[in-house]
């Protein structure tokens, strides 16, 4: 499709994920070949066309397709109905020609949209969370997105009506961090969890981190800071622990999994805390090929198994605050 391109070309530029009309570029050369990258190291995109803006808009100021000025006009939307998806295919790959008609309308609306402020507000987490994050391999530089929580629910039942699964799963990570605190480290929960992990919880001033005290990369921070409880010391991470009572199992190893893929090197004790009668489950979907087959090495030589009844042991010793924290490994489970 691009060699078909002649100079004065227009290009509507279409934001995906959130469905909206971008801007307008004019073509003003052919299109040549260039290996030499802009974007980052590795840069995939190595077709270049010559172009010059005819109009751009703010992130706040992108038009959604949804819009009836758009949807109840445009050739492909118009005789649908709101929320079908039936119209995608005309925005699905670049370079797709767009009738006459169709282009005229979509540019007369970029054109007045032009200069307008917060017509159509992106909520700035939601964006970032789909943006994805530039990662450095040994062979180049690849681009990861971090799943985040679902929020919602947890807000509807765990913060207004907690669930006695919830409940002990607070409990539990609130049992986590008492050792942690006990045996000298600071301690990192989600934000999400914080208070109600507090609930069960009083730590010492300072123990409690609002921030994380690490220099890694963002897809990595981003990947750290959904781990439900972290020791720290100093600036560098001792364990990393995923409470598991009855979601499913491999949400919290695939965490652990993308750590590791993001930093391998990484010497990090992980743990998976479940319920004595998943212990059977953990060990077996930790040995699953996925896990098995990372870079450096298998999950299974990096993560445990503890149980909710080995955590509670650990945290009633007597003279807790005179052990380290390597008693966990007298407690822990391999999977190989």
């Amino acid at each position: 499709m691009a060699d078909r391109l002649q100079l004065g070309d227009l290009l509507l530029c279409y934001m995906t994920v959130f469905s909206r009309w971008v801007g307008a570029l004019r073509v003003t050369g052919r299109p040549y070949f260039d290996e030499h990258p802009i974007l980052f190291e590795g840069d995939p995109f190595t077709l270049r066309i010559p172009v010059e803006p005819i109009c751009w808009l703010d992130r706040d100021q992108t038009v959604p397709i949804q819009d009836p000025i758009l949807w109840n006009h445009l050739s492909f939307t118009r005789e649908l109905p709101i929320g079908s998806t039936a119209w995608t295919g005309k925005v699905r790959r670049s370079l797709y020609a767009i009738d006459v008609p169709d282009g005229t309308i979509l540019l007369d609306v970029l054109n007045q949209q032009v200069g307008k402020q917060g017509e159509y507000p992106i909520d700035p987490d939601e964006f970032n969370r789909s943006m994805k994050q530039k990662v450095r391999k040994a062979t180049g530089s690849v681009l990861v997105s971090i799943p985040e929580e679902n929020n919602s629910e947890s807000q509807t039942s765990s913060d207004v009506c907690p669930t006695d699964e919830a409940r002990s799963a607070h409990r539990m990570q609130a049992t986590l961090a008492r050792i942690g605190e006990a045996t000298g480290h600071q301690i990192w929960i989600p934000a999400n969890d914080r208070s109600r992990v507090q609930a069960h919880w009083d730590p010492e001033t300072g123990t409690l981190l609002s921030s994380l005290p690490l220099s890694y990369d963002e897809a990595t921070i981003k990947t750290v800071e959904q781990i439900d409880v972290l020791w720290i010391r100093g600036r560098s991470i001792r364990r990393a622990f995923e409470v598991e009572h009855t979601t499913a199992i491999y949400s919290g190893l695939l965490r652990m999994a993308d750590l590791l893929a993001l930093q391998g090197n990484m010497q990090i004790a992980l743990h998976i805390v479940a319920p004595l009668e998943r212990r059977t489950s953990v060990l077996n979907q930790i040995n699953r090929p996925v896990f098995s087959l990372l870079e450096n090495a298998p999950l299974s030589e990096r993560c445990s198994f503890l149980s909710y009844d080995d955590i509670e042991e650990i945290g009633n010793l007597r003279h807790l605050d005179r052990m380290r924290d390597e008693i966990l490994d007298d407690y822990a489970d391999m999977a190989n």
